[in-house]
């Protein structure tokens, strides 16, 4: 089953839970709660203010402490935390930015979400960072599969061609937070969605 990943904005907005709680409820598979800013106290916060059912689907990216509180579906590996604590036993994932990346981390991660495939729509001047041809080549030689999930400038118009090369899903900012209201929210996964259905059946 191709993955559908939602990654939050990276400032805390007004209503958020509501907003989150509507990307859960569309039925969306993972929840990346990624606030580099924010303080353990405000993440805490957050999780608390969503509902219980939904926290297996969510993953950490910062403030890792709080597994230990929540019972969260995984933790994500970064820049700013580059393993996850000697305790943890759930879920595990990881931001990558080459082919290179992939390969080494691959074996200890459940998934990872290789970026930018696409110019980034969140972040001025991130532009993709691989060629056609170059993904083509790592999807025939087992680079990309689908413990590999597909991120940055991912929209409804380029899902399928990124797709295509073999991604296990794929992960979305952007094009869900560039306009925070819940309307636009159901309408991007819902669109989204019906085109993961194509490899899903």
């Amino acid at each position: 089953m191709k993955k559908l990943i939602v990654i939050t904005h990276p400032e805390l907005l007004p209503h958020e839970p509501q907003l989150l709680t509507t990307a859960l409820d569309a039925g969306i598979d993972y929840l990346h709660i990624r606030k580099p800013l924010a303080t353990t106290v405000q993440i805490a916060e957050l999780l608390l203010s969503l509902p219980q059912q939904y926290l297996s689907r969510i993953v950490l990216h910062d403030a890792h402490v709080l597994a230990q509180d929540y019972a969260i579906g995984g933790l994500h590996l970064n820049s700013r935390y580059p393993e996850a604590p000697h305790w943890w036993r759930g879920g595990v994932s990881r931001s990558c930015h080459s082919f290179e990346e992939i390969q080494q981390y691959k074996e200890g991660c459940n998934y990872l979400l290789l970026s930018p495939i696409y110019d980034s729509l969140s972040k001025v001047g991130y532009i993709a960072n691989f060629t056609h041809e170059e993904l083509i080549a790592a999807s025939h030689n087992g680079i990309i599969d689908d413990s590999v999930i597909a991120m940055g400038g991912i929209t409804k118009e380029n899902l399928l061609p990124a797709l295509a090369y073999g991604f296990g899903g794929v992960a979305i900012l952007g094009c869900v937070w560039c306009n925070p209201s819940r309307k636009h929210i159901i309408t991007t996964i819902k669109n989204i969605k019906s085109q993961l259905q194509c490899y899903n059946l």
